[in-house]
């Protein structure tokens, strides 16, 4: 896979490809990624999982066509690239719904750089909006999955059957070894019933 990214402000890190292997999609899904930057995830899934169709909706135009010339150098047909807004640019009836949301607070240091800082912080009630706004857009029986911040975990949780998602399961994220989790994967069913689970964890770096 090539992969093109701006020079500076926000770089893609581990996040969007751990992010995309942990959506549980099968060949000729239906996909939605929120916030899609310049594609990461998209591409990654799309690399492992043949005939994906769908969008990646992606706020800033600029990256939005960068997104979309990665999608065309790689060849992935069946995805398209929407510069807008998730409420603005996707139909419903997706099979799952995914995204890195900006999970820095209004709080929190912001980045000099304007790209970075749209990138990572966004409003305290922001992970509730994302969820809303991507569940909306799921079949019954699809999936939502974020990656986030534990320290963003109880809300993100409240926030699941909020937008109509239930069967809440937390994968941990561990650095290494005997250190805490810095980092979760958080996937809900739209109308699911089910209790919540705590999965098997993965340890992202050996001794």
């Amino acid at each position: 896979m090539r992969y093109r990214q701006p020079a500076t402000g926000f770089r893609s890190g581990i996040e969007p490809v751990l992010l995309a292997a942990s959506i549980p999609a099968q060949a000729g899904a239906l996909v939605l990624e929120g916030g899609t930057g310049a594609g990461a995830a998209l591409l990654c899934l799309a690399a492992r999982v043949p005939g994906l169709r769908g969008f990646g909706v992606e706020a800033d135009p600029a990256l939005a066509a960068v997104a979309a010339e990665n999608l065309a150098t790689n060849g992935f047909s069946g995805l398209r690239i929407a510069a807008g807004r998730i409420e603005d640019a996707a139909e419903a009836g997706f099979d799952h719904a995914f995204a890195n949301p900006p999970y820095h607070t209004e709080a929190s240091t912001a980045s000099p750089h304007p790209g970075r800082r749209t990138a990572k912080q966004g409003v305290a009630e922001g992970i509730a909006r994302w969820a809303e706004a991507l569940a909306a857009r799921l079949r019954p029986g699809g999936t939502l999955t974020l990656i986030l911040p534990v320290a963003r975990l109880p809300e993100a949780v409240a926030a699941l059957p909020a937008s109509g998602c239930g069967s809440p399961a937390i994968l941990p994220l561990w650095p290494r070894t005997g250190i805490a989790a810095k980092l979760v994967l958080l996937r809900g069913v739209r109308a699911g019933r089910g209790p919540l689970r705590l999965l098997p964890g993965l340890v992202l770096h050996a001794a």
